[in-house]
């Protein structure tokens, strides 16, 4: 008799023993707490005085980041502001000066009509 080999079988039993190592190894990877002292991190939660004191901590950290953030926005409000008015003020300079060089560049005619060749007027 011939020896057949199952070879789908047979990557699906590797994978599983290799998924199986990986998975223990990740465990061990993981740090053992020790030498946690348990009074320390009791009263660091009891300070506050339960879940009244967890909202007002919450609450007061909130406000700390909600003031910080208003005065980022202060600051970057100020910022742009600086840029802009100068551009404001050269767009306006560059404005008159275009309609001054367009005022003057632009043929006329006799009849009132602008552009280098005015469309002739059709009597009906």
């Amino acid at each position: 008799m011939s020896v057949t080999r199952l070879k789908r079988k047979h990557r699906k039993n590797i994978a599983r023993a290799n998924n199986k190592q990986h998975i223990i190894k990740e465990l061990l990877r993981t740090p053992v707490l020790k030498n946690v002292d348990i009074e320390e991190l009791k009263s660091r939660f009891a300070t506050t005085g339960g879940v009244a004191g967890a909202v007002a901590a919450v609450k007061k950290t909130a406000t700390a980041a909600a003031e910080k953030v208003k005065e980022v926005v202060a600051d970057a409000v100020e910022t742009v502001k600086e840029a802009v008015t100068p551009a404001t003020d050269e767009t306006a300079a560059n404005a008159e000066a275009f309609d001054d060089a367009e005022a003057v560049t632009k043929p006329v005619n006799e009849d009132g009509q602008e552009g280098e060749h005015p469309k002739p007027e059709i009597a009906l």
